[in-house]
C-alpha cells in the first residue's frame, strides 16, 4: 500500500483528508513541516499533501527544502491552499508542485486527484527503469563491440602490447584528477569518464589499414613509412565517421573520433595530421596525446627499451608547452604517482614519434 503524508496544521484539514484517503492509502498526518521532515529521516513517503500556509515553516519553504535533498528531489507534491490566485499557483508550479488543490476541498475529489499522481508517478517510475535498463544494455553491447574492434587493432600491431586497455585506464586517471583539480571543469562538467575512457581505446582504430611490413617493422621507419604510418589518423577518423553515419547513439563514437583524430596534434602546433596549436585542439587530443606518449615511454618495445616511471615523468614535463597542453602536464605531475601504480610491474623520445 503506498504512503501519503498529510501535512497541515488543521485538525480539521488533516481528519478530512484522512478519512478520504484511508481506505487506498496508507496515510500520515503530520501538523507541521517540521514534523515532516523528521519523519522523512525515518520513511518515504509516496505522495505529500502539503498546506501552503503554515507557522514556523510554510509550504514553499518545505517544498524548496524536499527539492534541494537527493533524497526526496522526487517526491510529488500536492499544495492544499486556501489562495486559489493565479500569481501563487505559478509560483507552486516553479517550485516543484504536482498540483493544487483548494480548500475547503471535496474528499472524492481529493482521493481522485491524490490517485491521478500516484498513477502517473508509478508509470513515469517504470518508463525510467526501462530506459535505465536498456541504456546499460546500449553501454553493454558498445563495451563488446569497442572490445572486439580494438582487440582487432592490437592483434595486428605487435609491438604495442597491451597499449589500448592501459591508455584506457590512464585517461580515465587523467579526466578524473583534471577535474579534482578543476582544471577545464567547464568542458568536462557533462562527461562521464568511463565512457569517455572507453571510446579512447578506439584512438588507434586506423592502424587496421597500415601494412604490417610498416606496422609490426622492429627498427625505426624510414621519413617514406613513416608518412605511411601518420595515415592511420585519417584512416580512423575516416571509419569513425561511416559509423556515425549509421547509427543514432552518435555521442560515443563522435567522443571517440575526436580522439582518433587528434591525439597526434601538439600544443605548438607541430603535430599531425592538421598541425593545431594550441586550444584548436580539442580536449579529447590534449589528454590522449600525453596518455599516449606516456604509455610508450614506460613500455618496452621491439625497438627501444622501456624508461622508468620516473625518466618518463621528466620527458613528459620537458614537454610541457611543446608537445603537451602546460596545465595537462601540470595535473599528470601532481598525480603521476597514480600512473605508476597502475602501471607498476609492467626509446629515446625522439624514436617514439616513429612508432606511436
Amino acid at each position: 500500500m503506498k504512503t501519503v503524508f498529510i501535512v497541515d496544521d488543521s485538525d480539521i484539514s488533516l481528519s478530512l483528508a484522512e478519512k478520504a484517503l484511508e481506505s487506498q492509502y496508507r496515510t500520515i498526518t503530520l501538523p507541521s513541516a517540521t514534523k515532516m521532515f523528521a519523519i522523512l529521516e525515518k520513511m518515504e513517503p509516496d505522495l505529500i499533501l502539503l498546506d501552503i500556509s503554515m507557522p514556523e515553516m510554510d509550504g514553499p519553504t518545505a517544498l524548496q527544502l524536499l527539492k534541494n535533498n537527493k533524497q526526496t528531489a522526487n517526491i510529488p507534491v500536492i499544495f492544499l491552499t486556501g489562495q486559489t490566485d493565479a500569481d501563487t499557483e505559478v509560483h507552486g508550479f516553479e517550485l516543484g508542485a504536482v498540483d493544487f488543490i483548494a480548500k475547503p476541498f471535496t474528499p472524492i475529489i481529493l482521493l481522485h486527484r491524490v490517485k491521478i499522481q500516484l498513477d502517473m508517478d508509478e508509470i513515469i517510475r517504470e518508463r525510467t527503469a526501462q530506459l535505465e535498463q536498456r541504456t546499460t544494455q546500449l553501454e553493454h553491447l558498445y563495451e563488446n563491440i569497442v572490445s572486439i574492434l580494438a582487440d582487432v587493432v592490437e592483434s595486428r600491431d605487435n609491438s604495442t602490447g597491451g597499449h589500448i586497455e592501459r591508455t584506457t585506464i590512464q585517461t580515465k586517471i587523467l579526466i578524473e584528477a583534471l577535474l579534482e583539480h578543476n582544471v577545464y571543469t567547464d568542458e568536462l562538467s557533462d562527461w562521464n569518464a568511463d565512457l569517455v575512457a572507453s571510446s579512447a581505446r578506439l584512438h588507434d582504430l586506423g592502424k587496421i589499414a597500415i601494412p604490417d611490413s610498416i606496422l609490426n617493422k622492429p627498427g625505426e621507419l624510414t621519413p617514406e613509412e613513416y608518412e605511411i604510418m601518420k595515415r592511420h589518423v585519417a584512416a580512423g577518423e575516416d571509419i569513425l565517421n561511416k559509423v556515425i553515419s549509421k547509427t543514432k547513439e552518435e555521442l560515443f563514437w563522435h567522443k571517440a573520433k575526436l580522439f582518433a583524430s587528434y591525439h597526434h596534434e601538439r600544443w605548438n602546433g607541430t603535430g599531425y595530421p592538421r598541425g593545431l596549436k594550441g586550444m584548436e585542439i580539442p580536449l579529447h587530443g590534449r589528454i590522449l596525446a600525453l596518455i599516449d606518449v606516456y604509455d610508450a615511454l614506460v613500455s618496452e618495445r621491439p625497438y627501444k627499451k622501456a624508461f622508468t616511471h620516473e625518466k618518463a615523468v621528466e620527458i613528459i614535463m620537458s614537454e610541457s608547452g611543446k608537445h603537451f597542453d602546460p596545465k595537462i602536464s601540470e595535473v599528470f605531475y601532481k598525480v603521476h604517482k597514480r600512473f605508476r601504480d597502475a602501471k607498476e610491474g609492467e626509446v629515446g623520445y625522439a624514436s617514439l614519434e616513429t612508432k606511436t
